[in-house]
């Protein structure tokens, strides 16, 4: 899978679930016939946006996308709908072309650093990248779910 592929994927899931939350959000708050969306879309969509969240950094590190760029990809997967916004803004600047740099068999740059010596065992392993990602979004999920809902979100 390309960078390119995996954002793309990622984004495009990071908005599903945006409007699967905000279908739960009408229905608790709109309609008040319950709260069962807002409880199982909030969480799918709180994994989501930290898959995302962790994917962007990825390829922050592999894509040599500038401190700016790491940036407005964390800040717009906030807002509703901004995610596949962002990811085609990347895709027609060139940002996202390319396999994985950090690739062992790529003509890219060895790792100089090391944010990208660890973007380059993941990329040699994939099954690990995934594992190690998986775990990544298990545990940071756990950590909101422990620090709790964001201010004024209760009722």
């Amino acid at each position: 899978m390309t960078p390119r592929t995996l954002y793309r994927r990622i984004a495009l899931t990071e908005v599903v679930t945006w409007a699967l939350l905000l279908v739960g959000m009408f229905l608790k708050y709109v309609t008040g016939t319950t709260d069962l969306g807002v409880r199982v879309f909030g969480l799918v969509h709180g994994v989501v946006f930290i898959a995302f969240a962790l994917v962007t950094v990825l390829l922050w590190v592999n894509q040599r996308w500038t401190f700016r760029e790491l940036v407005l990809g964390l800040l717009l997967a906030v807002p509703p709908f901004l995610t596949v916004w962002w990811e085609r803004r990347l895709e027609r600047a060139g940002r996202l072309d390319g396999d994985w740099r950090l690739a062992h068999d790529s003509d890219g740059d060895a790792p100089a650093t090391a944010a990208e010596r660890l973007v380059a065992a993941l990329v040699a392993r994939p099954a690990v990248a995934v594992a190690v990602g998986l775990a990544a979004v298990v545990a940071l999920a756990g950590v909101a779910l422990v620090v709790g809902p964001p201010v004024g979100s209760a009722g």
